[in-house]
């Protein structure tokens, strides 16, 4: 890499670290929360009361020491009072400090919460584009390292670097005034090539901690993917297979981290030259002072001090200018989340859906998920107030990206839709989805209890509510029976309840909500024909009286609908009511008569079997 070209990611890095401090400094200064700002300012107080306190600590050593090595006999006189001065003043440095850590750590601790919970939120205001490119695995984590980041940037930078470069100014303000320039100016040397060192090697380090974290959320994300998908890694006897993917991955880790603590034991080997050279040439100066009687044996002893007051927390700086800068990258990547742009975002002048029956239509829509790859081909329907419309067809033509448009997860390229005349793109998203149910193909649910999930259709809906949902999807005999009723917890994804137990709780979830508007997506396709037909009855039961979408592939379940909208390739073929379209003789009587086939053949099948 050419030095130009160095120098120029130097800048960029310094640029987005100050950035990302900048970021971070609006959660610690909060417009109207005085109270907090209140205790930045007193917390910053503290801290230079610590440091002078701690700076003066050496002055009371060398009068102690003079005071001990004059004329007068110690034995008869001794001085007490600078003695419990000196301690007097190492108790305040380390009370200021510590007053300092608990004024400040409600700022900290609010700044991480705040920082997390915007975090948090803006996911969940991101495209479902978005959503589904990414490694759940691998966000979290990295959620997880930028609150670890700022925590510990906080304490460190401001409890540790600042203080430190106060020092450096206290003392070499001191050497300079009372031991002269050449003291000072070693003393200053000293502490440049240390930080330059430091910072050159460390900086040249981070890479190996980049590729570490990288294969970290590599191994992470593949680890959480694997086990997420349990089930189909004992299916196929893949658990070899797993462990050598997740394996390879640690592997990198490996390496990456074993030239990392090897490049360490190279940093601090410089560090211990720098400041053993630099301590050596004060020393030899100040003892030729005292031989030459420049300087009292008590001035020897406070410049010791001092250097050591200074050597201290110069011994962290390395790991602290690492972590700091490694925190920095954490934090970045967590304040991109933020600055992802939101795909589907509500116009300034969106309004919240009027009421109304729950009228939809579809006016004209082309979509594709790529500029490349078109789904949808001028589709257009409309579906009246209380009324059902079946949306049939083959895998891939398009039937689900319709749901998807409806609760728009994204917008239209050409056309619109609208809900009681209300244009979705013209409305706010939270009113749209809460006047929308949906009972999915594959129901996912929280790792909490039946109740928990139920509730969740309307979160503050009460105990009789939730009880009323479940019967009316009729569950609550399934939940009265088990040992825990509906405290049982369903395990991850709902793995502990059955497809149709699942269907049930997403029937009941989507009662409790109490839309005008229901949405079937292929509700009942992954159900054995017993269950199916229970959870159709159920279905039957709730889309009484509201507008109704179902998307199906089984032609069974959609007989009794008031128009049937066949799709294939993204352009409707056919439309019309059960009876009409068999009339028809074409692409809905051709799938019907091959459903009808299979089934018969099905139901033979079974009278063998038994």
């Amino acid at each position: 890499m050419s030095a130009t070209k160095f120098d120029s990611h130097s800048h960029d890095n310094q640029r987005s670290h100050l950035s990302t401090i900048r970021s971070l400094g609006s959660y610690l200064w909060i417009s109207g929360r005085n109270d907090l700002k209140i205790r930045v300012m007193i917390a910053v107080v503290l801290l230079v009361l610590a440091e002078v306190a701690s700076v003066y600590t050496p002055y009371l050593l060398k009068f102690i020491v003079d005071d001990m090595t004059g004329d007068v006999n110690p034995v008869i006189v001794m001085p007490a009072g600078l003695i419990i001065a000196f301690g007097v003043a190492r108790v305040l440095t380390q009370a200021f400090a510590e007053l300092r850590d608990a004024v400040f750590a409600k700022v900290g601790q609010n700044a991480i919460r705040q920082v997390a919970l915007s975090t948090f939120q803006h996911l969940h205001q991101l495209s479902l584009r978005f959503h589904m490119d990414r490694q759940t695995g691998g966000l979290s984590r990295v959620i997880e390292r930028g609150t670890k980041g700022i925590d510990f940037l906080l304490r460190f930078m401001l409890f540790n670097i600042v203080p430190t470069f106060l020092k450096i100014v206290f003392i070499c303000g001191i050497m300079l005034v009372e031991y002269g320039w050449v003291i000072s100016l070693i003393t200053f040397s000293t502490l440049v090539g240390y930080i330059f060192f430091t910072l050159t090697v460390t900086e040249w380090r981070l890479k190996f901690r980049r590729t570490m974290n990288e294969k970290d959320s590599e191994a992470n994300t593949k680890a959480i993917d694997s086990l997420l998908n349990f089930e189909t890694v004992k299916y196929f006897g893949n658990e070899n297979h797993e462990a050598q993917r997740f394996d390879r991955a640690l592997a990198g880790y490996e390496k990456a981290a074993v030239r990392s603590n090897t490049t360490l034991a190279y940093l601090n080997i410089g560090q211990g030259v720098i400041i053993s050279v630099g301590m050596v040439a004060v020393l030899l100066l100040s003892a030729k002072g005292v031989v030459d009687g420049k300087y009292t044996v008590g001035d020897f002893v406070a410049i010791q001090a001092f250097l050591m007051l200074l050597i201290q927390p110069l011994n962290f700086l390395g790991f602290v200018y690492r972590e700091i800068k490694q925190s920095l990258v954490d934090m970045e990547k967590m304040f991109e989340l933020l600055f992802v742009s939101r795909e589907i975002d509500d116009k300034l002048d969106a309004k919240p859906l009027a009421e109304g029956g729950g009228e939809v239509e579809f006016h004209n829509v082309d979509f594709g998920y790529e500029a490349n790859r078109q789904i949808l081909h001028d589709v257009s329907f409309k579906v009246e107030p209380g009324k059902k419309i079946a949306i049939v067809g083959p895998s891939g033509a398009g039937k689900s990206t319709i749901s998807r448009i409806l609760f728009r997860f994204y917008d239209v390229d050409k056309g619109y839709v609208t809900i009681d005349g209300n244009r979705v793109d013209e409305t706010t998203q939270v009113s749209l989805r809460a006047a929308i149910g949906i009972v999915p193909q594959d129901t996912v649910l929280f790792n909490d209890t039946i109740r928990y999930n139920i509730r969740y259709g309307r979160p503050e809906a009460t105990t009789e509510e939730v009880e009323e949902a479940a019967r009316l999807a009729s569950i609550d005999g399934f939940i009265e029976k088990l040992p825990e009723g509906y405290d049982t917890m369903v395990g991850e994804r709902g793995l502990k309840l059955s497809g149709g137990e699942k269907q049930r709780v997403a029937i009941a979830r989507t009662i409790l909500k109490q839309p005008r508007i229901l949405l079937f997506d292929e509700a009942t396709s992954a159900l054995d024909s017993h269950t199916e037909k229970e959870i159709q009855a159920s279905l039957a039961e709730v889309s009484k009286d509201r507008t109704t979408l179902v998307i199906a592939h089984r032609l069974s379940t959609v007989v009794d609908a008031d128009e049937i909208i066949v799709l294939d390739a993204g352009r409707i073929q056919e439309r019309g009511r059960h009876h009409e379209l068999l009339e028809k003789d074409g692409q809905y009587a051709a799938m019907w008569a091959r459903q009808q086939e299979a089934a018969s053949y099905q139901e033979k099948l079974e009278q063998v079997l038994d």
